[in-house]
């Protein structure tokens, strides 16, 4: 692949809180605003928080979930009295760092989640992106606390829904597992660190570092698995199966048990071997979803570096 310049990256956002009990995201946002952080020597630095109403109440939304509310169409959709809060939220955070595939866009925002799934530390991005795709290398290669690995969304950035993609580069960085309304000290800390080294890479490359290039994996999803339910109720009648609990990213087979039902019987994975993401994920239940299946893909991404002025 052909070497890659582009123009520094100098402007930065990151977001905690845009689904307001997921707490490592929360308390970032409280210490950096409290450390003043607002630049590093090559980037300013915006810190958000991004629902405070659901910050407030320790819920992941008020009326309707904030992540899914930046699609090119609900971002120009007419606001009237009966638009929910989060959608005008919404708005005023693709104002204030976007607007959302405009020049005047932040260059990279990263917005922060946690999972209650065994997901370790994981980054969420859409398309191919050569910036998004050497931050997770980087990331990858310094970071040794927890497993580090990638979603990629195959969306077109229009029918994006998260807030990440109001920037013109964009990730999300999700960790687990935790509770909702809980903080843990070593969940935070990946966090943390994952933030640090996102930071770290823009200042090496807005300097003059070359960034060499090479290829990572990936996961892109597949489908998505409910709960068996009750045909009349529509009650779930199992829980995930004990093999499958905190398994996430362990490859499944036709035959593996996922789930366990409350009479006692084992229901098993049918059809191709796929990767089992967000693993009983909390908040996935109202979405009628007991994990995401994936296939794992080889990235390749070429070497980078700022354009020298002249």
């Amino acid at each position: 692949m052909e070497h890659v310049s582009l123009p520094p990256l100098s402007r930065v956002a990151i977001c905690g809180g845009t689904h307001g009990n997921e707490m490592s995201g929360v308390y970032m946002m409280r210490e950096m605003q409290k450390q003043k952080v607002h630049r590093t020597e090559s980037v300013s630095i915006t810190t958000v928080l991004s629902n405070p109403r659901a910050v407030d109440a320790c819920r992941r939304y008020m009326e309707t979930d904030l992540n899914r509310c930046f699609t090119d169409a609900l971002l120009s959709a007419p606001i009237t009295d009966s638009t929910p809060y989060e959608l005008r939220r919404a708005r005023e955070l693709n104002a204030q760092l976007g607007p959302k595939g405009s020049p005047e866009a932040v260059d990279l925002l990263c917005d922060l989640h946690n999972t209650t799934a065994n997901m370790g530390v994981c980054l969420i991005f859409y398309s191919l992106d050569w910036i998004t795709l050497h931050i997770y290398n980087y990331i990858q290669s310094k970071m040794t606390s927890a497993p580090v690995r990638a979603i990629q969304m195959d969306l077109p950035i229009s029918e994006a829904y998260s807030l990440e993609s109001v920037g013109k580069h964009g990730i999300a960085i999700e960790v687990g597992p935790q509770p909702t309304g809980v903080i843990r000290a070593d969940i935070f800390n990946m966090m943390k660190e994952a933030v640090d080294l996102t930071l770290e890479w823009l200042q090496k490359l807005n300097s003059g570092s070359t960034f060499e290039g090479g290829e990572v994996e990936a996961y892109t999803l597949m489908k998505s698995v409910d709960y068996p339910r009750d045909p009349t109720t529509n009650d779930i009648t199992a829980a995930i199966h004990p093999q499958l609990q905190d398994n996430d990213f362990k490859l499944l087979k036709p035959g593996d048990p996922i789930f366990l039902s409350f009479s006692g019987e084992t229901v098993k994975h049918e059809g191709e071997e796929l990767y089992p993401l967000f693993v009983n994920e909390c908040a996935y239940y109202e979405k009628k979803i007991a994990f995401h299946l994936a296939k794992k893909v080889t990235l390749t991404f070429p070497s980078i570096s700022v354009k020298k002025e002249d």
